[in-house]
């Protein structure tokens, strides 16, 4: 499913897309965006090699595209992408990995979306788009658990996220030698 935020901003629209067909054409612009929101990356030679590149999201996001659910969403303002999100829903295992018995028990048990990507270009940043992206995940994919990977030293993700009602479920690193992450989890309320 791919959701373009004009379009669900206006009217709430879900629109359902061929995801294998229509999003490989934005990974450039989605990768610019990412690039755009976290400019501490590019500037960080050690970045690339913990895996955090622009062509690390290209070869991520086309992995991910194969999973069932895969749900992209855009933010335009004035005819420009100026965010996105996304993410699929998954099992506990895929997603926790080893810490799956360190995470609640509804974690384990009930749909859990794994939100893989949430970024928003700094002149947008602060103006309510990453929350909008975020409730359109969460609506599309009707999770009762949500859960993502963030920098530690990300301090605008973290705000964002724990704004959102995500709380540090325990240290995670995607690789051995890959950085630490902090695992983060919502328990999604019933609407």
């Amino acid at each position: 499913m791919l959701l373009h935020g004009d379009q669900f901003a206006r009217n709430r629209a879900l629109y359902t897309a061929d995801v294998a067909r229509q999003v490989p054409p934005l990974i450039d612009t989605l990768a610019d965006i990412w690039a755009d929101s976290h400019p501490e990356l590019l500037d960080n030679p050690g970045a690339e090699t913990m895996g955090l590149s622009v062509p690390e999201l290209h070869r991520q996001i086309t992995g991910h595209l194969k999973h069932p659910g895969f749900v992209l969403v855009v933010a335009y303002a004035g005819g420009s992408a100026v965010g996105f999100g996304y993410a699929f829903p998954c099992s506990p295992d895929y997603w926790f990995g080893p810490l799956v018995d360190q995470v609640p028990e509804g974690a384990r048990q009930e749909r859990l979306m794994g939100l893989c990507e949430l970024a928003v270009r700094p002149p947008w940043q602060s103006q309510g788009i990453g929350t909008r992206l975020h409730g359109a995940l969460l609506q599309a994919i009707a999770p009762r658990w949500s859960s993502l990977l963030a920098l530690p030293s990300n301090q605008r993700g973290q705000d964002l996220y724990a704004r959102l009602g995500y709380r540090y479920a325990g240290p995670y690193h995607n690789t051995p030698d890959g950085p630490e992450f902090d695992l983060l989890l919502l328990h999604v309320q019933a609407a």
